[in-house]
């Protein structure tokens, strides 16, 4: 099976501007490619995930990765998706947010000669000169046809800022300088960026008489067609201080049924001989077939000793009915302070001890977990989106209390 078969297969492949060119590049590892990541948050979220995987199976079969931080592009915010403006980021935090997700991103790629690199499109973006700008590349994009793309045509009823107008604009010319830079002749993505990346390539087409490509890959949802990767209403997040490996490992071994095998197919390194062993499989085996899926996603995000550390603690609170029979507290907006509760507190809370010097002795004394992670900071706290989502506490080997707030 070559690479972009192995693709199809895991259903990875949305769409292609040339399935020929681009099988004949990614198969022979002779493509170099750019995956584009806005910097919105400080931390990816698990809908990056699998562009991530994607940059990790390509790259592993020769083909050189660029992982493009939004630098200049998330100044402006791409409308996809969007029901409303992004909140504007100052450029301190912008570049704050490029340099932390750059490490989540080195888990899946290598830098290096000729392997792969991190390039910032603020580099040449935030200092193009406007009307040398528009008089140089306006004339290439039809505003008419622009309109078309759903990414636009899904906001006009509620208004399109004219800044959000120029991000396609804007993406397109990321691809136009990354080959102009490094070669950079295929641009993958999530299929619901297929107009902006359409862009890129007709630039590249008209400015320089040269073939580009788009791959866009399938966006991971849920059996009801929801975007995955949410828990409570917010995003999954790649960090570990913002998602616990816990965290993180509890929403994957959750996943429906009717998902569990698409999940393993588009978002593991299994062989698919093996996930094709489990499509049989029902009830007990399906939650073992969870149970992979948690602990392999895991693994990739977090490392193989947090996925070891989460399936352990999921396998001693829940089996034998453990879930159904743990003691649950609830706590209020007023248990809070500045939205927020430390391990101190939450001990006490709980009921896991008596008094919060008895806490800080319990977590001096390396005897406190929450989400499966050791807490060694007494000061550590948790915010309002982990607790309603639910929180693990345990104390010592066998005292467990799980801490919602409503």
């Amino acid at each position: 099976m070559t690479l972009f078969e192995e693709l199809q297969a895991r259903g990875l492949v949305a769409q292609t501007s040339d399935e020929s060119q681009i099988r004949e590049l990614i198969d022979n590892g002779r493509a170099t490619f750019y995956i584009g990541y806005d910097p919105t948050a400080d931390s990816l979220t698990a809908g990056h995930y699998v562009t991530l995987t994607l940059m990790k199976r390509l790259q592993s079969a020769g083909n050189t990765a660029i992982a493009l931080a939004g630098g200049g592009t998330g100044m402006v915010g791409d409308p996809s998706g969007r029901q409303d403006l992004r909140t504007m980021m100052t450029v301190e935090r912008i570049d704050g947010n490029c340099e932390r997700i750059r490490e989540q991103i080195s888990r899946f790629i290598e830098f290096g000669e000729g392997k792969g690199l991190l390039a910032n499109n603020a580099e040449w973006l935030r200092n193009l000169n406007y009307l040398d700008f528009l008089r140089d590349f306006g004339a290439h994009f039809s505003v008419n046809r622009m309109l078309t793309a759903d990414c636009y045509k899904n906001r006009m009823e509620k208004g399109l800022t004219f800044l959000e107008f120029n991000y396609m604009i804007m993406q397109a010319y990321d691809f136009y300088e990354l080959f102009l830079r490094y070669g950079c002749t295929l641009q993958c993505g999530g299929d619901d960026q297929w107009s902006n990346m359409l862009a890129g390539t007709e630039l590249i087409r008209r400015k320089l008489q040269k073939d580009a490509h788009c791959l866009t890959i399938t966006l991971l949802t849920d059996s009801n067609g929801v975007k995955m990767g949410k828990t409570a209403g917010n995003a999954l997040w790649l960090d570990a201080n913002k998602t616990s490996p816990y965290e993180f490992f509890q929403y994957w071994r959750n996943v429906g049924d009717a998902d569990v095998i698409k999940c393993l197919k588009m978002l593991t390194f299994l062989p698919l001989e093996q996930i094709s062993e489990m499509e049989s499989w029902r009830d007990a085996q399906l939650n073992a077939a969870k149970e992979t899926l948690a602990f392999e996603v895991t693994g990739q995000v977090h490392g193989d000793d947090a996925a070891r550390q989460s399936l352990e603690t999921a396998r001693a609170l829940f089996s034998s009915g453990g879930a159904a029979e743990m003691p649950t507290t609830t706590l209020s907006e007023s248990d809070l302070t500045d939205g927020a509760v430390d391990i101190l507190g939450l001990l006490a809370k709980s009921g896991l001890c008596a008094s919060r010097s008895e806490a800080r002795r319990a977590v001096e004394q390396g005897g406190v977990e929450a989400d499966g992670v050791k807490i060694t900071d007494t000061a550590r706290t948790f915010g309002a989106d982990g607790l309603r989502a639910g929180i693990v506490v345990r104390r010592g080997k066998k005292s467990y209390r799980r801490v919602v707030l409503e």
